[in-house]
């Protein structure tokens, strides 16, 4: 008790020493084989601080977050080390004593809010759990001070969201939820993982301003996990790169973002755009969306609203707008997997069955979708290359050793390698996930695919290479891409065309050299002004600028 109370007074909440972490993986034909996931990462944090984990997918953030709250995911092992949180080694007091700290002293904002959510319970019920679990509060206490969250971080009719589901609420607001639900039982340490990536520009200002003020009024200490640096920076007091595995550089975020020691941070803060030379459209669109409308359940509500698009073959169409603007709704409809109330879509002249089920094998091929939630979009006990190989064989008939050569392909077409062929989902990071989702895209050999958020995951380094690769295989395949996105890096990275939604309907819609260009409607501007830079002070810029315009208004 001595110990605790000297590191409280101290100030030092985490202390995490000489960490180990490993996995066994199982290669076919051959022996187990042991691999390191933390090979001796070291760090301290105090209380009220937030320390930035960056790196690529894969170089062990999650990992080395999940392990302050003593848990190693998907078989993964803590081997080495101690782990300090409040004056005691977590890891001593075994199972019982870990299960008392997650939820009170620790939690955790996971990376895919959809896939952490149970869909069978109320939000309310899962955001005040923790706090009724271990007795921080009674129910009316939690439920006042969630609500209070919920307004604090901008969600829609904050008094009753908490009696929707997880599946009436979209991505982003799943994710604030999510937020306020590590902030409720009051912890002295928040595992942030990715806590943004769902979420427009717009909202995200919002959302990063929501945890640095709950972080500076509770004294609440984080680890924040992401790849965005230009987010980190906002809210990081320092930052910690890592790469495979191992601690590269560790210091304050000025100087990480500023002056950067090692050649590999240095590639990560100096990530340029893609130069996209913006392709004229054909005559004939490929695919064309006429004036839809679309809702869910009894159709009072309508998601989309008189909504009209083209794409043209070998071009791509940019979808952007705040989380809730139709964007994903919008991909459902032309997927067929939401049936549209009026309208049309003719898909290579022909006019696609409004109904999934209606639709030809050739129209599924030739129209693939890499989902946002890698974690639910792939069936947990398949293995990587049943995942991939899956398309191989229902669309061509290949099986056998040349399904193995073309899904190898695949996996070093996407920079992860044949090597991982026989991993499970589980096994993989969140960006290794997506990956393999527009690979499994890919096999297919589609004429369109619709990427809804496919890089929101990776980090800069890669996301650039997968950028890079769809417009390699956009030019080799003649594919054409409708991309939906909240990256206005991204937008201007990848698109030749642009759809500006907001409410269900398209406000701004054209070539991407005329969408960018001013005059603004309002709401693009305020897309336009959103976008974070890599600024110490850019988050206290863009907030004051917002109430300034407000206050004019």
């Amino acid at each position: 008790m001595a110990e605790v109370q000297a590191n409280k007074k101290e100030g030092l909440l985490l202390d995490i020493r000489n960490l180990r972490i490993e996995a066994t993986v199982y290669p076919p034909d051959e022996p187990p084989k042991t691999i390191t996931l933390v090979d001796d990462v070291s760090l301290t944090l105090e209380r009220g601080k937030v320390l930035g984990l960056i790196g690529e997918s894969g170089a062990g953030k999650s990992t080395i977050g999940l392990s302050s709250m003593g848990y190693g995911r998907g078989g993964v092992r803590i081997t080495g080390g101690e782990i300090i949180l409040n004056g005691r080694d977590i890891m001593k007091g075994g199972r019982s004593g870990i299960r008392k700290i997650r939820g009170k002293e620790v939690c955790y904002v996971a990376q895919s809010a959809a896939a952490a959510f149970n869909p069978a319970h109320q939000l309310m019920d899962q955001v005040v759990e923790a706090s009724l679990l271990h007795g921080t509060a009674k129910r009316a206490t939690a439920e006042k001070k969630a609500r209070e969250l919920f307004r604090k971080l901008g969600l829609p009719d904050p008094d009753n969201i908490g009696k929707r589901y997880p599946h009436q609420v979209s991505g982003g607001q799943l994710q604030r939820v999510m937020t306020a639900m590590a902030l409720c039982s009051e912890p002295d340490l928040i595992v942030f993982d990715e806590p943004t990536t769902a979420l427009d520009v717009t909202t995200q200002i919002d959302v990063l301003a929501a945890i640095r003020d709950a972080i500076h009024a509770t004294g609440v200490a984080a680890l924040y996990i992401t790849h965005d640096l230009a987010v980190v920076a906002q809210v990081a007091d320092e930052i910690m790169v890592l790469r495979h595995g191992k601690l590269i550089e560790w210091g304050g975020t000025r100087q990480i973002i500023k002056e950067p020691r090692q050649e590999y941070t240095n590639a990560l803060v100096s990530v340029h755009e893609i130069e996209h030379e913006e392709k004229k459209p054909t005559d004939t669109p490929f695919l064309s969306v006429k004036n839809v409308t679309a809702s869910y359940g009894d159709g009072k509500v309508k998601v989309l609203k008189n909504v009209s698009v083209d794409i043209h073959p070998g071009q791509t169409l940019a979808v952007v707008g705040e989380s809730g603007s139709g964007k994903s709704t919008l991909a459902r409809a032309i997927t067929g997997l939401l049936p549209p109330m009026e309208g049309s879509i003719t898909f290579g002249g022909r006019t696609l069955s409004n109904s999934l089920t209606g639709r030809s094998k050739e129209d599924l091929r030739q129209l693939q979708m890499v989902y946002q939630m890698a974690d639910v979009a792939m069936n947990p006990r398949q293995s990587i290359a049943t995942i991939i190989g899956r398309p191989l064989e229902f669309y061509f008939g290949i099986k056998g050793a040349e399904r193995d050569r073309r899904v190898a392909e695949l996996l070093e077409k996407i920079e992860m390698g044949k090597g991982f062929a026989d991993r499970y989902p589980a096994e993989l990071s969140g960006g290794q996930k997506q990956r393999v989702c527009i690979a499994r895209a890919l096999a297919a050999k589609p004429k369109l695919i619709i990427c809804d958020e496919v890089t929101s995951a990776l980090d800069p380094l890669v996301a650039n290479g997968i950028l890079k690769l769809l417009l390699e295989l956009q030019a080799e395949e003649d594919v054409a891409y409708l991309f939906i996105t909240h990256d206005l890096a991204t937008v201007k990275s990848i698109a030749d065309s642009i759809a500006v939604m907001y409410r269900g309907g398209v406000v701004r819609y054209g070539a991407k050299s005329e969408v960018l260009a001013p005059p603004f409607d309002p709401y693009t501007d305020l897309l336009l002004s959103s976008v974070p830079e890599m600024e110490i002070g850019w988050l206290d810029k863009a907030i004051k600028s917002r109430r300034m315009e407000s206050a004019g208004n």
